[in-house]
C-alpha cells in the first residue's frame, strides 16, 4: 500500500493523550484516526452525511473493521491517514486506510459497512446514486459542479442554503438576508452528484468604476473546507472579469477571514458590524 493509492487524505498530529506507557501510541486510537478520516472521505465527496443518508433513504453500519500494524507513530507524529472505497457490493462497501509517517506505511485498516433501514437496521441494497458518487471520485471525478445563474434559474437551492447558514445558523434577521440584489445578481452555486447545493455566493449586477462586489457566500456546515467554497468563488471572479470588472470587493466576516487571505484577498479598511456579526472589508485585483 502507497500513499499514491489514495486520493483523500486526513492530517493530524499525535496527541499527548493518545499514548501509552510504552510511549507509543496505543494501539486502539488508530481506528479512531481511520475512522476521523472517513469522515473527510464524505467531505471529499461534497455529501453531508446526514442530510444525504436521510436524502438516500438508509443509513451506514459498521459490520467489521480491523487493522494491521507495522511500525509504531509517537508523540508529535504528523500522520497522514488515507481512505479509499475499494468494493461497493449489493448491501456493503469496504473501504481501506492507511497512516502514514511521511511515506512509512504504519498501520492498515478495513472497515465494512452495511448500507441499512434505520428503523430496523436489516440491509438494503446500495442506491446506484451512491455507488456512482464512490466510483467516479475514485476515478478522480469532481464530486461538485459549479453552475451561475440568476435566482429564478438557481435561486431554491441558493435561498434554502442561505437559510440554513445565515439564518438558522449565524441568526441573521430573516429581512436582512433578503434583498432586491436578488434579482438582478449573478448566482453561483456547487451542486453535488445527490443535486444538492453546498455552496453558493452573487455577483452584483452593478460595478461602478470597474469594481466587483461579491457576497452572500456560504457553505454548509460540514462541507467547511472541502473547497467548494472557493470555486463558488472563483466561478463568481471570471464573471467579474469577464465583464471588464478590475478589481473585486466583499464584506467577509471575520472568522472566514484567513480563507480569504489565502485565496489572494488583502484588508482594506476597518473592520466594522453588519448584522451582528463582526466583518472586514477585503479586495483582490482581477
Amino acid at each position: 500500500m502507497k500513499k499514491s493509492d489514495f486520493r483523500c487524505f486526513h492530517r493530524l498530529r499525535v496527541r499527548w493523550a493518545e499514548i501509552d506507557m510504552q510511549k507509543i501510541v496505543f494501539n486502539a486510537h488508530y481506528l479512531m484516526y481511520v475512522d476521523t478520516a472517513v469522515a473527510d472521505y464524505w467531505r471529499a465527496l461534497a455529501l453531508p452525511y446526514q442530510e444525504s443518508m436521510d436524502q438516500l433513504g438508509g443509513d451506514l453500519y459498521v459490520r467489521k473493521a480491523t487493522l494491521e500494524y507495522f511500525a509504531s507513530a509517537r508523540i508529535d507524529d504528523v500522520l497522514d491517514v488515507g481512505v479509499r472505497c475499494a468494493h461497493v457490493g449489493n448491501s456493503s462497501m469496504r473501504f481501506e486506510a492507511g497512516l502514514f509517517r511521511a511515506d512509512e506505511l504504519l498501520v492498515t485498516g478495513e472497515l465494512v459497512y452495511v448500507f441499512a433501514d434505520p428503523a430496523t437496521q436489516s440491509s438494503k441494497p446500495v442506491p446506484p446514486a451512491l455507488r456512482e458518487i464512490f466510483e467516479a471520485f475514485e476515478a478522480g471525478q469532481p464530486a461538485c459542479e459549479v453552475r451561475t445563474g440568476n435566482w429564478s434559474e438557481v435561486g431554491d437551492g441558493a435561498g434554502e442554503l442561505r437559510r440554513e447558514v445565515f439564518i438558522d445558523e449565524q441568526g441573521v434577521p430573516a429581512e436582512m438576508e433578503w434583498d432586491a440584489h436578488d434579482a438582478t445578481a449573478l448566482h453561483a452555486v456547487a451542486v453535488n452528484r445527490l443535486g444538492r447545493v453546498i455552496a453558493t455566493g452573487r455577483l452584483l449586477a452593478e460595478a461602478p468604476g470597474g469594481v466587483a462586489r461579491i457576497g452572500r457566500m456560504a457553505v454548509q456546515r460540514t462541507m467547511r473546507g472541502g473547497g467548494q467554497g472557493a470555486a463558488v468563488l472563483r466561478a463568481l471572479e471570471a464573471a467579474a472579469k469577464a465583464r471588464g470588472d478590475r478589481e473585486v470587493m466583499l464584506h467577509a466576516q471575520r472568522s472566514a477571514e484567513r480563507f480569504y487571505q489565502r485565496l489572494g484577498y488583502s484588508v482594506s479598511g476597518a473592520p466594522f458590524e453588519e448584522a451582528g456579526i463582526d466583518h472586514i472589508e477585503m479586495r483582490r485585483a482581477l
